[in-house]
């Protein structure tokens, strides 16, 4: 319970609640939030582990600054993408004149 005794007020201390998380750099993003499917402590994250089932193999209870988190192991994007994403040049051309049975007339 807040204890305010209006909805204006309330508003106003809000606004003010607000503000000052922004002012003070509290606006930054937090991975442990944004890339994680349960954060807490061990046994909450495993048991979240547990209850996803086949939705959560693969995926690691990692010990974090604070407690645990159940996400992805962080691999790097380009060690599976770095070969197909070469020029792909004439492979992605077709050319209508080459073939008589296709060619528009």
């Amino acid at each position: 319970m807040l204890s305010i005794d209006s909805y204006d007020l309330l508003k106003e201390y809000h606004r003010g609640w607000v503000g000052e998380y922004l002012d003070t750099g509290g606006n930054n993003r937090d991975d442990k939030w944004t890339k994680s499917i349960a954060v807490g402590s061990k046994g909450f994250v495993e048991e979240m582990r547990f209850l996803l089932g086949a939705m959560a193999k693969g995926r690691k209870c990692l010990k974090a600054e604070e407690g645990c988190q159940l996400r992805d192991p962080s691999s790097p994007y380009k060690a599976h993408f770095d070969i197909k994403n070469e020029d792909i040049g004439a492979n992605n051309t077709y050319y209508w004149d080459i073939n008589d049975e296709y060619s528009i007339r």
